[in-house]
């Protein structure tokens, strides 16, 4: 080793003093003396003899690293040359001369040469940690660290010797205590240059558990990730980083995507509030921690950051916000006993509706279906009590308003289906092409809000001509009469009358002017306009009813606005939908009586049967007779029907799709 020293020291000093500066034979001697391997670098890189310093290209003095030989022997580049990355320096005279032409040790690019030259042989399997490597590579030239200084353009924000000290690389396989101690020293990497935000950390819980050694802790890179990262003013670093909180504090994060700023950020979107958005980023405390955001006394005002009132921003939160829970979970009596109960109320309520009319649309489908086979129902008898001419009129059923009420009312509910049913199941892949259908959830929202707002509406102008018919009537009106909505004893008989004959022990019951089933369907419209539009509205307009109430009913109308859209959506497009389209004595479909108005006669009489029988003995039929609507009409309104049915199937579908994918 001295000798070999001594043989480079001479070498260097006869170049030097230009004895053997010209000619091929002093050349060879030089190349001969300067062997560039590990053990001549060492000689000066190796930090024994003090500091080593160089002229940088602005004139400056710059300090050279040093390569400790211990530590570089442990490293994972111990078998390379250091010429193996500095291609450039071709002598050991400092300063070093360097080949013209011949690019700086750049450490992306030699791992991704040589990944490739490892492919192109057919050896990627007996290294796959080049291959992790240059998947690190390609996501790191993506990320915000490899684009240019704004203070130096001719630098990027950060290289891997920035992060990675390359002469002493090693880091520890997971699982193993050594990358668990290598994890908690990475708040010090990232620190050399993103200083306010390490002390930020250093002083908050996650910095406190890392003193402690709790491996759990969360560091800079389970937020940041490690190569891909991205400026945190992006949506993508912001979804993502809302995510990896997620990752530790799961029970959190599971009723953070059950609630509304939750939904929007599972659609892709980051415009609603986020972990970091109430807790802090960096400076995080438990919320009983005064210091914390969401301490009870600083909870208003970090609300408020928000829910503002200024132009663009939801209005300004008020006293309520702080009894909101934004966490509430309906798997914890203790602490949210309002919400466990609404949350069991809701299910049984959904529970019990479903078991009762799908078991009775099925046992309807299949006497209908065992009738049909039989010839029982065709064609049905018609009464010689009738003039001939009438033989071919109709009864008029439904007039023009409740006609034009009931179709916008149905698209106004299946555009709330569409538009709540996205946010409901928002990791769908459809909800996500719903919402780049209608731009954004905040514009999904406005047109969610204009439909309820027309449904509302048509709500009230239906009670406005209720009220006034009532009042133009009132001595002649009998409220539990068979004109009337109200539920009366006849319905009970008639629903057990059904029973008896679904199971073959009794004729069909004659059903009146409404049915039982008829007077179901109006009277949920009642239910779900107070629950869903009062649920909806207090979620609207939170700032107003904070004001007067407590925060916690907006976890319970959250709950009831929810559960109580899947009811009304999955019971209009199942049961609403078989017993008036897709009945065997309704087949082929659509039913469009509430498109033209009319029924003929023999369906009218077969469907309504004491009310024929009633209008039949009073002489009253006439009166209900018209002619049938024109063939066009009847077409047009057929189109129309199918339309709707296709829509309202399709919606179905997407909701089945949602709950099976747990989704919700």
């Amino acid at each position: 080793m001295y000798l070999r020293r001594l043989a480079t020291w001479a070498a260097a000093v006869w170049l030097a003093s230009g004895i053997g500066g010209a000619g091929a034979a002093g050349n060879e001697v030089a190349n001969a003396a300067q062997k560039l391997d590990n053990a001549t670098c060492q000689t000066c890189h190796d930090g024994k003899k003090g500091k080593l310093e160089m002229l940088a290209s602005n004139g400056e003095k710059r300090d050279v690293k040093t390569v400790g030989s211990d530590r570089y022997a442990k490293s994972v580049h111990s078998k390379m040359e250091c010429v193996g990355c500095h291609k450039e320096i071709t002598d050991t005279v400092s300063p070093h001369r360097k080949a013209a032409g011949v690019p700086k040790a750049e450490c992306a690019q030699c791992h991704l040469d040589l990944w490739e030259a490892i492919r192109k042989d057919g050896k990627a399997a007996e290294k796959p940690r080049l291959g992790i490597v240059a998947d690190n590579v390609a996501a790191y030239k993506k990320s915000f660290h490899s684009k240019p200084d704004k203070d130096d353009p001719t630098k990027l924000m950060a290289i891997c010797s920035d992060c990675h000290d390359v002469h002493a690389f090693d880091v520890p396989p997971r699982g193993t205590a050594e990358r668990k101690e290598w994890r908690l020293a990475v708040p010090d990497i990232c620190g050399k240059c993103h200083e306010d935000h390490r002390d930020d950390w250093t002083g908050s819980a996650h910095g406190r558990e890392a003193e402690k050694k709790n491996f759990k802790t969360a560091v800079c890179s389970d937020c940041h990730t490690t190569h891909d990262i991205v400026g945190s003013s992006t949506d993508k670093a912001k979804l993502a980083i809302t995510a990896s909180c997620g990752d530790c504090h799961k029970d959190a994060y599971e009723s953070y995507k059950a609630s509304y700023h939750g939904q929007v950020n599972r659609l892709g979107y980051a415009y609603t509030a986020k972990c970091a958005d109430c807790h802090g980023s960096h400076a995080i405390e438990p919320s009983k921690d005064p210091k914390s955001r969401m301490h009870e006394k600083s909870r208003l005002k970090t609300c408020q950051k928000c829910h503002s009132g200024k132009e663009g921003k939801p209005g300004l939160a008020t006293a309520g916000f702080l009894s909101f829970s934004p966490h509430g979970t309906s798997h914890d009596f203790a602490r949210y006993p309002e919400i466990w109960l609404t949350t069991k109320a809701m299910i049984a309520l959904l529970v019990g509706v479903f078991a009762f009319f799908w078991l009775h649309s099925g046992l309807w489908w299949y006497r209908e279906y065992a009738d049909r086979k039989a010839g029982k129902n065709v064609p049905h008898v018609m009464t010689d009590k009738l003039a001939p001419e009438f033989a071919t009129k109709h009864v008029k059923r439904f007039g023009p308003m409740w006609r034009i009420a009931h179709l916008l009312f149905a698209l106004s509910v299946m555009l709330l289906v569409l538009t709540g049913m996205a946010a409901f199941f928002p990791e769908t892949s459809w909800a996500k092409t719903v919402m780049a259908a209608f731009g954004t959830p905040k514009i999904a929202g406005q047109v969610h809000r204009l439909a309820a707002y027309t449904m509302l509406g048509i709500f009230a102008l239906h009670l406005v001509a209720v009220t006034i018919t009532l009042a133009r009537n009132w001595k002649d009106f009998r409220f539990f009469g068979p004109d009337s909505f109200v539920p009366n004893w006849k319905d009970m008989h008639d629903m057990i009358g059904m029973f008896r004959w679904f199971v073959g022990k009794g004729e069909r019951p004659r059903i009146e002017r409404w049915s039982y089933w008829e007077k179901f369907d109006y009277w949920a419209v009642f239910w779900g306009m107070a629950i869903i539009g009062g649920s909806g509205m207090m979620l609207a307009f939170p700032h107003v009813v904070a004001a007067y109430l407590p925060g916690w009913v907006f976890n319970v109308a959250m709950v009831v606005h929810g559960e109580e859209a899947v009811l009304a959506a999955v019971f209009l497009f199942t049961v609403h939908f078989f017993n008036n389209h897709f009945r065997p004595d309704k087949l082929p479909p659509p039913d469009v009586v509430m498109f033209t108005g009319t029924q003929s006669l023999e369906e009218f009489r077969h469907e309504h049967r004491a009310q024929y029988d009633r209008l039949v003995a009073s002489g009253e039929l006439e009166n209900y007779l018209v002619d049938a609507p024109s063939a066009p009409f009847t077409l047009a309104s057929k189109i129309l029907g199918l339309v709707l049915i296709a829509f309202g199937l399709t919606l179905l579908v997407l909701i089945v799709i949602g709950f099976a994918g747990g989704g919700h």
